[in-house]
């Protein structure tokens, strides 16, 4: 008789802990509770979907009942018990949807049933979705959890842990599974291709990777119906094709156009989306994405290493295009767009959007601009002091040198006749006079026309900076 088809979330679900993917630091803490028998009676995993809160559990009961647990503490999956919890038949390992499960009457039942011994090591309790229980649920379930028999475990899954009564989760240890890294997610399918003889590539398993969202269970998923979908080799079109995804080499395109400062090709580029059926909200999160791969290529060549070659390449020329400051202000406004219009993206907002990110080539940014005006003042400053300098030693080498003449004993008959200044001092004097009365102050600079020419070319340059930003 054939064996009935299971999907790839379940055929490749973890039976032992060096299976489970990107959960080490929980792994070793369950593992080090079993073999130094400091298992706690109850246990809370959350986190994102697909991350393997459940499963964990599931090997967690296993390991406690397993009769033959290794070395390395990982269940036999040969014992009875261990046959048992893996076709989800056992009696001391008792499964609950907390969805379906959620009322006082159930967890009342829980507290009935369980004075019954296990015929194994530990009868232990799985409450997924724990998060759905109602107050009063929780309430029945807390004397229970405080004080429970020596042979009962709790443990509770769940991806919201905010929604959980702090009273239980104080009476709980707690494990938050983190979200899986792309790059693992592509290792773990490439894994499962390669048992099932199946030829992928890599970029395609990388789209499949990057729409899981760090969920491994939503990647197998897709990659089991992508297989369902086609016998051949599975390419990057294919899957842009049949998963509805956006083509990457569009992006490129608009690399290119940004560079070449074509705004018209905005509305073309929005109206060739729109008119493919694609939600716009999705392409913005796309497209930022993108802009964030070349970010990530600007600041370490070797950030893109988990795409294919021809992908690289592709980077590698689009990067030339931009600055990192551009890139900078391009996901500035990518990121402000999908947090105001996320649930009402509408095809204006992305034509402006992307008429925004063509006319980015011209912006200046303002640390830059900042940069500039600070070496412009400190360029004016040295221009005055040497001007200053200048003035007083012209001052000192032009001054002329009075001789002093013998003074003629003056007879009493003359009349006593009073010498005039010359005109230069006496000019000097009634300029300095001038001065001093329209400036009020006693630092008098004098500036000739060849500084102020200086001058006026530093100041033109200041408004040419200033002009750009309000262009802009």
């Amino acid at each position: 008789m054939n064996e009935k088809y299971q999907i790839f979330a379940r055929k490749y679900r973890p039976q032992t802990f060096e299976e489970v993917v990107a959960q080490t630091s929980i792994v070793k803490t369950i593992k080090n509770a079993i073999r130094f028998k400091k298992a706690a009676h109850a246990y809370l995993f959350s986190g994102t979907r697909g991350t393997g809160k459940t499963t964990l559990a599931r090997l967690f009961a296993k390991a406690l009942n397993c009769k033959n647990l290794n070395e390395d503490i990982e269940p036999c999956n040969l014992c009875q018990s261990c046959k048992e919890i893996t076709a989800s038949r056992s009696l001391d390992v008792i499964e609950i949807d907390g969805a379906s499960n959620r009322g006082i009457d159930d967890i009342r039942q829980i507290n009935d049933t369980i004075g019954y011994s296990p015929s194994g090591n530990y009868k232990i309790y799985i409450i997924d979705e724990v998060h759905m229980l109602t107050k009063e649920a929780f309430n029945a379930l807390l004397k229970t959890l405080e004080e429970p028999p020596e042979n009962i475990k709790f443990f509770f899954a769940t991806t919201e842990p905010h929604k959980v009564l702090a009273t239980i989760i104080s009476r709980c240890q707690r494990f938050e599974l983190k979200r899986i890294s792309t790059d693992l997610i592509i290792k773990k399918l490439e894994s499962i291709s390669n048992e099932l003889k199946k030829e992928t590539e890599k970029d395609a398993l990388y789209q499949i990777a990057n729409f899981s969202e760090g969920s491994l269970r939503d990647a197998e998923s897709l990659l089991d119906q992508l297989f369902c979908y086609s016998e051949g080799k599975i390419t990057l079109s294919y899957i842009n094709q049949a998963l509805g995804f956006i083509n990457p080499d569009c992006f490129f395109e608009l690399d290119k156009k940004i560079f070449e400062k074509d705004s018209y090709f905005a509305f073309e580029f929005v109206e060739q989306i729109y008119t493919s059926g694609k939600e716009l909200s999705y392409f913005v999160e796309e497209l930022t994405s993108h802009f964030k791969n070349l970010l990530i290529l600007k600041l370490n060549k070797n950030g893109l290493n988990f795409l294919s070659e021809s992908s690289q390449k592709k980077y590698l020329e689009s990067i030339t295009y931009y600055s990192q400051e551009q890139l900078f202000y391009i996901l500035d406004l990518l990121t402000n767009a999908i947090s105001v219009n996320k649930n009402s993206f509408k095809k204006i907002h992305l034509e402006t959007l992307i008429l925004k990110i063509i006319k980015s080539k011209n912006i200046i940014p303002i640390d830059l601009l900042v940069k500039r005006l600070i070496e412009l003042e400190k360029n004016v400053k040295i221009v005055s002091h040497k001007t200053s300098l200048s003035k007083e030693s012209k001052t000192s080498e032009e001054k002329p040198v009075i001789k002093q003449e013998p003074q003629k004993p003056l007879s009493t008959n003359e009349p006593i006749k009073q010498e005039k200044p010359p005109l230069e001092q006496a000019n000097k004097h009634q300029y300095e006079k001038v001065n001093f009365s329209l400036s009020k102050t006693k630092d008098i600079k004098v500036i000739n026309t060849k500084e102020q020419s200086h001058y006026d070319t530093l100041l033109k340059f200041t408004q040419v900076e200033l002009d750009a930003i309000n262009k802009s």
